[in-house]
């Protein structure tokens, strides 16, 4: 009987540290996910992705962006604002409608920095401020080429592995890099039509993201840039 009742806890107890392993390798994994800048993991591919980007809302006076896949043709993201201030806050949508992103831009720190927060889904301005932390925050110090971009956990305190993005109005080109290994993991320029060396219009652009880099992520810091206005 005695045995019985041993081996019956130590069953109960192998279990348990096995349940417990189980949420500290998932915690792990959520952690892992967002030190690599993975908020969407289906959209992060194996291998490299290139997109069109065309500057335009497809409803009626909105602004906005529509999105493809130049692989297959199919709509990736799209965005489209009504309103006045579209510069102040956009939401990033999938092609069915679903938000994934709402970026908003911060007020002015003593006139010399600008900074934008992405938050995750679609809520009140006001409420995702008091309730969650931001997925990343970009930084542009006044004058400059170029924005930091910060990850953060759950908790909103510790800053995870960031990006820096950089751009030249002359050469109509944006570039994101990883910050750590100064890896580049996307770009974007004016996109070329058929004909060799023929550029379309300045609001059809082509964006390049590397194998593993979340597409929304780059899109949502493309958003940012052509939010300085």
């Amino acid at each position: 009987m005695e045995a019985t009742e041993g081996g019956n806890n130590n069953e109960k107890e192998k279990k348990e540290e096995n349940a417990m392993e189980d949420r500290v390798g998932d915690g792990g994994r959520r952690a892992a996910t967002r030190r690599s800048g993975e908020f969407f993991p289906e959209l992060c591919s194996p291998a490299p992705v290139r997109l069109t980007v065309w500057c335009k809302s497809l409803l009626f006076n909105s602004h906005g962006y529509t999105v493809y896949d130049d692989a297959d043709g199919r709509m990736v993201f799209r965005v489209d604002n009504y309103a006045h201030n579209w510069r102040q806050q956009a939401v990033l949508m999938d092609c069915a409608g679903h938000v994934l992103l709402t970026v908003r831009r911060c007020r002015k720190i003593l006139n010399l920095k600008e900074s934008w927060e992405a938050y995750k889904g679609d809520k009140d301005v006001e409420d995702m401020v008091r309730e969650q932390s931001p997925l990343f925050k970009a930084t542009k110090d006044l004058g400059s080429h170029s924005c930091t971009i910060s990850m953060f956990t759950q908790d909103g305190f510790q800053p995870l592995l960031g990006y820096r993005m950089s751009w030249s109005r002359e050469k109509e080109c944006s570039k994101i890099y990883q910050s750590a290994a100064n890896t580049l993991v996307a770009e974007v320029s004016r996109k070329y039509g058929s004909m060799a060396k023929k550029l379309l219009d300045k609001d059809v652009l082509t964006l390049r993201v590397q194998p593993g880099m979340d597409q929304a992520l780059a899109m949502a810091m493309i958003m940012i840039t052509n939010s300085m206005g």
